[in-house]
């Protein structure tokens, strides 16, 4: 520690009278300077508005001489239309309401007539018996911020509109991965829906029902691993594979063989492809009937709705996924339909759905609930069973978060009108 004589400062201490004189000065001019050059507008008002004080910054932000305000106009002239009128109606009774008001967004008119975005902060100054004197106000030029927003805002509108041409190209793809039209076969009613969770991305459900031989047609539904391009392809090939291998062998179970083999031998190793598929060939039968000898690739079971009314489950045992193993089990199984039977085929989107709210925390629908919901609608038709699955999904609404196939044949009661 330095000693330091009696009755004498250090020498940091020492400031001299003229130089504590210079530096108030220097203090008051910066303070001055920093006020009329400040990176905002200052601007002080009378309690009518009448422009009493107002700094350089703004002045030169507007293009008027100080002349030309104080005293003569008030804060609202300076407003655009819209902004005297936001002015009048809500930022000036909230002022004097609370005494203060932040970050509001206004415009200015400039002296050329062009505008300025700003974000006005106001305060009520009162005197020591508390009455109100006047208003100070804080103008931040928000013109970078403006623009900001602006790019903002045309990148959501770009994003939103190639999000729109998105959906429609997904919307052309998924149309070109399902038939036109359902084939038409004399003394049986087919209907078919597709049901769309997100249109975002192309599903992988896919079915069809097309003819064979004489008296003979083929049908299938199917269900693509997947979402997007990828499931698309896959979607594609299965579908055309099935049509083609049913016209050279319509046999359910060597028909998905060949899609077996196809998928296995072109997505295997790293990237494997599969589906889940349930493949039909109807027969007419004797009298109004059809014979439908059913093969299944790990895909959920048919529904078979009786003409009396109550619903079962058509289990083809032993059916594995198509596409995983180069020599999977494939069994079949025939039910014959008589009038007033429906059978309803079905993708896994109707029983994965979640009934609870939008969260999707409820409990999955499941096989149980729609057997008993099936059981209810007989006797009942291939329209009106669709039709039925659709409302259904619908209530079940953004619980839904699979896309989901049906398709439904029904053969009428004798007398019966088409679709009752």
């Amino acid at each position: 520690m330095c000693a330091v004589g009696d009755g004498e400062e250090p020498a940091r201490r020492e400031q001299p009278a003229d130089g504590q004189a210079a530096f108030a000065d220097l203090l008051e001019d910066s303070a001055e300077d920093l006020y009329e050059h400040a990176p905002c507008g200052y601007l002080s008002t009378l309690l009518d508005g009448t422009i009493a004080k107002v700094n350089t910054t703004l002045l030169e932000w507007l293009g008027y001489r100080r002349g030309e305000l104080v005293g003569r106009r008030s804060f609202s002239d300076l407003l655009t239309v819209g902004g005297r009128l936001y002015h009048e109606t809500h930022f000036a009774p909230l002022l004097r309401m609370r005494g203060e008001i932040s970050g509001i967004a206004l415009e200015l008119k400039a002296a050329d007539g062009s505008r300025l975005p700003v974000l006005v902060t106001s305060t009520v100054k009162t005197g020591g018996d508390g009455q109100p004197l006047l208003i100070r106000t804080t103008l931040f030029d928000a013109r970078d911020r403006r623009a900001y927003e602006e790019e903002l805002l045309r990148a959501r509108r770009e994003a939103e509109r190639e999000r729109e041409e998105l959906k429609r190209l997904n919307t052309t793809l998924q149309q070109t991965l399902l038939p036109s039209a359902l084939a038409r076969v004399p003394g049986l009613e087919v209907a078919a829906h597709y049901h769309i969770a997100s249109a975002d991305r192309v599903g992988g459900d896919f079915y069809d029902l097309f003819p064979l031989a004489a008296g003979t047609w083929g049908l299938f539904l199917g269900d693509v691993c997947g979402k997007g391009a990828n499931a698309a392809v896959i979607t594609s090939l299965a579908r055309y594979t099935l049509r083609a291998a049913a016209v050279y062998d319509p046999d359910p179970a060597a028909v998905l063989t060949n899609l077996n083999t196809v998928l296995n031998h072109e997505y295997h190793g790293t990237d494997p492809r599969f589906c889940t598929v349930i493949f039909g060939l109807l027969t007419s039968s004797e009298g109004d009937g059809f014979r439908l000898t059913l093969a299944s690739g790990g895909h959920p079971p048919a529904l078979l709705i009786g003409a009396e009314g109550g619903a079962e489950y058509v289990h083809t045992p032993g059916g594995q996924l198509i596409g995983v193993l180069p020599h999977p089990h494939i069994a079949t199984t025939t039910v014959d339909l008589a009038p007033g039977d429906t059978l309803l085929l079905h993708t896994d989107g109707l029983t994965e759905a979640r009934t609870g709210a939008a969260d999707r925390r409820g409990d999955r629908y499941g096989d149980e609930a729609l057997l008993a919901f099936a059981g209810a609608l007989g006797p009942t038709t291939a329209p009106g069973t669709v039709a039925a699955v659709r409302d259904l999904l619908t209530t079940l609404g953004t619980g839904v978060d699979d896309d989901t196939a049906v398709l439904a044949v029904s053969v009428p009661r004798p007398g019966a009108r088409p679709g009752t």
